[in-house]
């Protein structure tokens, strides 16, 4: 063997040894890269549930208020620049409107809400719920609300089955 071809063997195991450590290299930094990428996958809904959980407990207390008839809650928790539309001709309702329109003709009809589902996420919410009058009937929406610093921004309504409950709903109005 010359000697040039002893120095390109040689050459070629140093390239080799190189990429094999390389390798071993890069399999370690891609074990720690798996492992920071498993660490975040359980702790990041950790920490995301945190401001999900402020979320629910701000839908929880929305509910309370429509319960207990209770408006000071009810304006603490609307922003300012808060709408409410639904598939019953409300389309952005304004919140001085969604309170002449909606709390003042239907809180006293309130008895209770069975709050089915819940599902919070950093800046909204959707509710499955069902609501008791005190009337003895029934009805059952789902309501998507956005949230932002603490305050509802907007909720829109997806009314359930037709209901006799008297509202602007079921009257047609």
């Amino acid at each position: 063997m010359s000697e040039c071809q002893h120095r390109i063997m040689k050459g070629e195991r140093t390239m080799r040894q190189r990429t094999i450590t390389k390798m071993a290299v890069s399999r370690g930094n891609l074990f720690t890269m798996l492992a920071c990428v498993l660490i975040s996958a359980v702790a990041l809904p950790g920490l995301l549930r945190g401001q999900n959980s402020v979320n629910e407990e701000i839908v929880r207390k929305w509910y309370a208020a429509w319960e207990n008839k209770d408006l000071a809650t009810f304006n603490a928790l609307l922003a300012d620049n808060f709408t409410f539309s639904s598939a019953a001709g409300d389309d952005h309702m304004s919140k001085s409107n969604f309170k002449t329109r909606c709390w003042d003709t239907q809180v006293d009809f309130i008895q209770h809400f069975d709050l089915e589902r819940i599902s919070a996420g950093p800046d909204d919410a959707f509710v499955k719920y069902l609501c008791h009058t005190k009337n003895g009937k029934t009805f059952q929406n789902v309501e998507y609300l956005r949230i932002k610093s603490g305050k509802l921004e907007s909720i829109e309504c997806y009314f359930g089955a037709q209901s006799s409950f008297p509202s602007a709903v079921s009257t047609g109005q």
